[in-house]
């Protein structure tokens, strides 16, 4: 985490492969940048972004080419200093039959949790590119989604982990995004917003507290307790459905990790309707 007056900066590291879906990667990138702390202050953004990619270039499957910041061997070696990773969907198959990155990237992020699980990280997937973290065994026992088109690959794709793995199998859901282990950080349990289980009746008693709860996730000892104790090392593992999908997903990690009023002025500013998925043994408040 880097600071600027104690502001916290998220810093993002987008992967990208070739053939990726052009929106994949800008819906996402377009929201988080627009993210403020202060929506009246351009000096306080709150995201940070890194791009890393086999080549100098990479070209999606609409034909627009994108510059990476490093290429994998450097993301190895500095993969720890990020918060979020983004994986873009769109030419899945080809990278699946390979067994080319970001295959081993999304794995060696997922372990980097699982070793230290004192900071709170973010594993997000766009569109199909949920399927390169079925692939790595990191759904299994979640719940996920993808694009409607996939829903029987992914489905035979995660059987198939499951039983490489001899793991739970990962729940394939029909929703816009799918969000896995909620922040455990501030409070009493019972009056966490991020803590909603299905059989609770009452809305939570306090509101979300964005940027500052999760500056103090990282440091507060019981946060760190409770991360080491869910799968993943508490790792937060988010799939959307296709590209307005993953503008969703991309505005509920706003709302999340900066504040709510952030996130509604990113889609202000885009002209766009956020549309809400869902929160595993929770609800999206």
């Amino acid at each position: 985490m880097a600071t600027t007056e104690a502001i916290p900066v998220i810093k993002v590291l987008f992967t990208m492969h070739p053939g990726m879906d052009s929106m994949d990667f800008v819906g996402p990138l377009e929201v988080l940048n627009y993210a403020k702390h202060n929506i009246n202050d351009d000096a306080t953004k709150a995201f940070s972004f890194t791009f890393v990619s086999s080549a100098e270039f990479t070209t999606t499957s609409q034909g627009a080419g994108f510059r990476a910041h490093m290429d994998y061997k450097e993301a190895y070696a500095r993969l720890s200093e990020f918060d979020v990773m983004v994986v873009p969907g769109g030419g899945v198959d080809e990278i699946l039959k390979s067994k080319a990155e970001p295959l081993g990237l999304i794995k060696a992020y997922s372990d980097v949790q699982k070793k230290d699980p004192k900071k709170e990280r973010t594993l997000l997937s766009i569109c199909t590119g949920s399927l390169f973290l079925a692939q790595q065994g990191i759904l299994c026992g979640l719940s996920a989604t993808t694009h409607p088109d996939y829903y029987a690959k992914f489905e035979k794709l995660c059987s198939e982990i499951s039983q490489r793995d001899l793991a739970e199998r990962c729940d394939v859901v029909e929703e816009r995004y799918v969000v896995n282990n909620l922040r455990f950080d501030l409070e009493d349990e019972a009056q966490n917003p991020y803590v909603r289980r299905k059989s609770d009746s009452k809305p939570p008693a306090m509101k979300r507290k964005g940027s500052n709860a999760w500056k103090e996730s990282n440091t507060r000892r019981e946060s760190n307790a409770r991360r080491a104790s869910l799968r993943l090392g508490g790792l937060r593992v988010i799939t959307s459905g296709g590209v307005t999908c993953g503008i969703d997903a991309s505005l509920y990690l706003v709302s999340i990790m900066v504040n709510e009023e952030a996130a509604n002025e990113a889609a202000r500013l885009m002209q766009y309707n956020w549309s809400k998925g869902v929160v595993v043994d929770g609800i999206d408040v």
